[in-house]
């Protein structure tokens, strides 16, 4: 063979690898955009209609299949989403024994959580696929669409399916850097752990689902698939529910107008972030707090009580706050544990003040108002904010740490104030909408999304296409690993609620003492302590239907207590192990964990005095509640 030839042939082999390898690295992406994009135009569509169209433009309606539609391309934005978390390694998991294992052992337990989340993406695919079947037989129809409704369910084998893909290959690649022996090892406690199912005629319900869900909680498995699964033994071993129940829930569980806020309100947060809103919003309070000792901190704690009015999430206020003010303050002299500190804890502040992901997701849980919820978050998150002021004001004063001067007239203040326009007018659009009864939040999150799309792409001109694309999958992959979430704690709470344990939990609390004074104590310590391993998101999903009915028995109002359990949780952003906040102002000034654990200490003090203030103070919080 002649050399020219065999050259071709490689050329040949090597385009087509590459073509493969592109196909298998962007499969989801068209579906995520499309999905995301698709469902925000309709909804933001929806809104205008119902105030501008039918007003002055009487001859446009909105059909009403408008809703439907935009809640089944953000099921399929969503799901689709989840296979990307996956090959990133990005799900919301508890790392606190993780991280102290050895390489070794490190990877026979990504084994484990491999062939653990495979076992559920198979048995959802395979019951999906019962399930579509049955829809194929008796053919039925959408409310609006009037489509049949396997046409939506097919996300699920679809999704699903590809996940289990997704897991194989991550298998595969973590087999071949583990080695034969070690991949032996994780294979066999996998089956170890499986045994218990077939065993289980004597083991008591709640043994099965709470013991499952905290055993593969701390091997490092995803947080949903915990619950998936531990959902998945109980019903497999104690009959609980129909098997085919499985199939349902990941669909009806998240087809919620209220929940596709959450989707909406992180990618309007990434997108006003990578616009450059938040740059202007840091400009604006450099301007008016920057010359005070430790002006750059009070920058930071202040742009992030007003980012917090836009994003909703914690982690991505330290990010889009902390990339620029932490940097700052080093190079001004900073201690860079003491800047890094400052970020995370203004950052906690993002789930307080509305529009925030939490209170959406406790809203949805206890069936209460998520607009009563966002007023209710407004006064603690000042609280805190003010309380970081006032402590990194003193502390920056007795360290010398001071502010640089800027000169201060009429003509420089309009013209930051001018610059920021654009970003100061999205809490008026979000929020006005909201308590104005313009807009539910879910439409205002989309009307927000696309604000921030137009602002960033046009107004600032700091958004290309380009990079438009990266971040409406960099929004979908944040998204779905809330999305599936939801979807597993329904139907793990599900069978609490089959089994009792709301009101087994209400019974053991009041036996020990019903005075609300001391249950709210030991609620608050509690949930203090749940938010040192876990996530938010996921501690709200599962305790809410546990705690709120304890509290309600007390005469506590359910907003009062989701407020009050929001603030609890967001000490957990900044608590180790899991403080997420911690992690991203940790990479960002490249200190080490440890170190930020022992510098926190007093802002982890000013929250908890503002958490117990708020508890137990109940017209503070309720002050703008009617």
């Amino acid at each position: 063979m002649q050399p020219a030839q065999v050259s071709t042939r490689t050329d040949n082999h090597s385009k087509v690898y590459t073509f493969f390898s592109y196909i298998n690295n962007n499969l989801e992406k068209p579906i995520i955009i499309t999905g995301l994009i698709g469902s925000i135009l309709l909804i933001v569509y929806q809104s205008l209609g119902r105030y501008i169209f039918s007003k002055f433009i009487p001859w446009i309606t909105v059909p009403v299949w408008t809703e439907e539609l935009a809640r089944f391309l953000y099921i399929w934005a969503s799901y689709m989403a989840i296979p990307v978390t996956i090959r990133l390694r990005s799900s919301i998991r508890v790392d606190v024994i993780y991280d102290k294992l050895s390489p070794k052992v490190q990877g026979i337990s990504w084994i484990v959580v491999d062939l653990a989340f495979m076992l559920m993406s198979a048995c959802i695919f395979y019951t999906s696929l019962s399930y579509l079947s049955m829809q194929l037989e008796y053919h039925q129809y959408t409310a609006a669409l009037r489509i049949p409704y396997y046409i939506p369910y097919f996300v699920l084998p679809l999704a699903f399916g590809l996940m289990s893909l997704r897991l194989l290959q991550d298998l595969v690649k973590q087999a071949i850097e583990s080695g034969f022996i070690n991949s032996c090892i994780g294979v066999v406690v996998f089956v170890l752990l499986c045994v218990p199912v077939f065993f289980s005629q004597d083991i008591n319900v709640l043994w099965l689902l709470f013991g499952y869900f905290l055993v593969m909680l701390f091997l490092g498995v995803p947080i949903a698939i915990c619950l998936g699964l531990a959902a998945l033994a109980t019903i497999v071993g104690a009959d609980t529910l129909p098997i085919d129940y499985v199939a349902q829930i990941p669909f009806t569980s998240i087809d919620s107008m209220p929940i596709m806020a959450i989707p909406f309100f992180i990618t309007a947060g990434v997108l006003m972030g990578a616009g450059g809103l938040s740059k202007r919003i840091l400009d604006l309070a450099d301007y008016l707090l920057g010359s005070l000792p430790g002006g750059i901190a009070l920058v930071s704690i202040g742009a992030s009580m007003f980012f917090a009015a836009i994003s909703g999430s914690g982690p991505a206020t330290v990010a889009a706050i902390g990339m620029i003010t932490i940097p700052a303050m080093i190079e001004r002299g900073y201690d860079k544990y003491f800047a890094s500190c400052v970020v995370a804890a203004a950052g906690a502040i993002g789930v307080m003040i509305p529009p925030s992901n939490p209170f959406v997701v406790y809203g949805v849980t206890a069936q209460e108002s998520i607009g009563k919820l966002f007023m209710g978050g407004i006064i603690p998150g000042i609280l805190t904010g003010l309380g970081l002021m006032i402590y990194a004001y003193f502390y920056s004063k007795k360290k010398g740490w001071l502010g640089v001067a800027r000169e201060k007239n009429t003509k420089e203040f309009i013209r930051v104030f001018w610059e920021a326009k654009w970003a100061l007018l999205v809490p008026v659009i979000v929020l006005g909408g909201i308590y104005g009864g313009i807009m539910t939040p879910t439409e205002a999150a989309a009307v927000g999304s696309l604000y921030g799309f137009i602002a960033g792409m046009f107004l600032y001109r700091e958004l290309s296409f380009k990079k438009l694309f990266e971040y409406l999958q960099e929004a979908g992959a944040a998204s779905a690993a809330i999305i599936i979430l939801i979807a597993m704690a329904t139907l793990f709470g599900n069978i609490m609620a089959i089994e009792s344990v709301p009101d087994a939990m209400a019974t053991l609390i009041l036996s020990i003492t019903n005075n609300k004074i001391l249950v709210l104590l030991m609620i608050n310590l509690f949930l203090l302590f749940v938010g040192t391993f876990m996530e938010a998101l996921a501690a709200i999903l599962i305790l809410t239907p546990i705690l709120l009915p304890i509290v309600v028995k007390l005469g506590v109002n359910p907003v009062h207590f989701g407020v009050i359990m929001v603030v609890n949780l967001a000490i957990g952003f900044v608590t180790p192990p899991v403080g997420v906040n911690l992690f991203v102002a940790s990479s960002i000034s490249k200190s080490k964990l440890s170190d930020l654990a022992v510098a926190i200490l007093p802002f982890l003090a000013i929250m908890i005095a503002v958490l117990f203030l708020i508890t137990y103070v109940p017209a503070l919080p309720m002050m703008f509640i009617n």
